[in-house]
């Protein structure tokens, strides 16, 4: 097949950014002519990555793919009005400047978020008659009123009328719509989506082998029998880590250590939470550059998952736990819904509930008493579970199918 990618986020972004790419070179690796239309590489600092200038518009061959890349306002910090001219700097730019290299394509897997990819996307969609898979990675508008991104303001519910009946749009386009986790379908099944369009794809992780975890370990002077607790990501209101904190303060197990890696708007507050609190045991490493985050990830005996009860976190499936699955690590997770689920099903977890620091810190007691030697088992059967349901060469296979069914949709009308 001739298959297009439409995303926003791609190589070489960390993260989740870079999770396109691998399903890129996974469908070329199965044969299929791939072409990518993307931005400039700029998440999560906001500057345009080494190696990359900004232009209107560039072409790569990386791995067997042709990317496009257009241009864009780059911005990741805590402007909302800025983050808006990100989003709809690129969706304008793909329109005007990328959507010709995906003319032609027997199918297009779109990344939903965020949802003014949308414009591309119809062009695609109904100027060059090409069908959609629509992989809905974010719920909107859910998770930009978890964030806080609307505010509190008088037009808060007019916005997120607006952004539902966009997504709505954007679901009677798609022949085929993803969906990341039970919770999320039925969700969608709810807001109307047919159900012979929802698909269940789970996502992958980036599979790179993990350093040796005394390499960190050793860097940071942390000595062997320090159970190390890891939490890696955005440092936000959803995540709910002020309970971490209190947490950490309330456990007086001399052998724990937590390692907070990443920012976000809520990290001055935690910082000074932690100080305030007396929370000795935990420690700060800031945003940690993309080569070293495998090694943090080996270094952690356990990796703590964490929602803010209520909202979304009934329905969240963060890439953290498919990441901490696929390095073969333990689960020590405070949410409610299909992750807590997953931390049961595939034997790896450990589960607390969510904004109780008092659970919380029973939960890190657990940790701390299993220790380093029973939790890598834990992790190794993390590592088997992953294998069977989120693995790369898994969620491609998926794809892959949902492209050909979509392409057949096509031909049968």
């Amino acid at each position: 097949m001739r298959v297009g990618l439409l995303s926003q986020w791609f190589d070489p972004e960390p993260g989740p950014a870079g999770l396109p790419g691998v399903l890129a070179r996974g469908l070329a690796s199965r044969g299929h002519e791939v072409r990518v239309l993307t931005g400039f590489p700029n998440y999560p600092t906001g500057r345009v990555l080494p190696g990359y200038r900004m232009t209107r518009r560039a072409d790569e061959d990386r791995d067997g793919v042709r990317i496009r890349r257009v241009a864009l306002y780059p911005s990741h910090d805590r402007s909302a009005l800025r983050r808006l001219a990100t989003y709809g700097s690129f969706a304008a730019s793909a329109l005007a400047s990328g959507t010709g290299a995906l003319r032609g394509l027997d199918a297009l897997w779109v990344s939903n978020s965020p949802i003014t990819v949308s414009l591309p996307m119809w062009f695609v969609r109904y100027a060059h008659r090409v069908p959609v898979v629509l992989h809905v990675l974010d719920l909107w508008p859910d998770s930009v009123r978890a964030s806080g991104f609307l505010g509190d303001g008088p037009g808060r519910a007019l916005a997120e009328r607006a952004m539902g009946g966009w997504c709505a749009a954007m679901y009677r386009a798609a022949a085929r719509v993803a969906y990341i986790s039970p919770g999320v379908g039925e969700l969608l099944a709810r807001r109307g989506v047919p159900e012979e369009k929802l698909v269940h794809i789970p996502m992958w992780a980036d599979e790179t082998p993990a350093p040796p975890s005394a390499e960190l370990r050793a860097e940071l002077g942390i000595a062997d029998d320090r159970v190390v607790l890891v939490y890696a990501g955005t440092l936000g209101e959803a995540q709910g880590l002020e309970a971490l904190i209190d947490a950490c303060a309330l456990t007086d197990d001399p052998r724990l250590l937590c390692l907070i890696a990443g920012s976000g708007t809520a990290e001055d507050r935690l910082r000074d939470r932690a100080e305030a609190s007396g929370a000795r045991n935990v420690r700060f490493l800031g945003r940690l550059p993309r080569e070293r985050v495998p090694a943090l990830m080996a270094a952690g005996d356990a990796h703590y998952v964490s929602l803010r009860p209520g909202g979304m976190s009934a329905y969240t499936m963060p890439s953290k736990v498919q990441a901490t699955l696929a390095a073969g690590r333990a689960l020590l997770v405070a949410a409610d819904g299909d992750v807590a689920t997953v931390a049961r099903d595939s034997g790896a977890g450990i589960t607390a509930r969510p904004g109780d620091p008092s659970s919380i810190a029973d939960g890190i007691r657990e940790v701390c008493e299993l220790g380093r030697e029973k939790l890598h088992l834990l992790g190794r059967a993390g590592r088997e579970y992953y294998t069977r349901a989120f693995s790369a060469a898994a969620g491609v296979a998926r794809v892959e199918a949902a492209l050909r069914q979509a392409m057949e949709t096509r031909r049968s009308r």
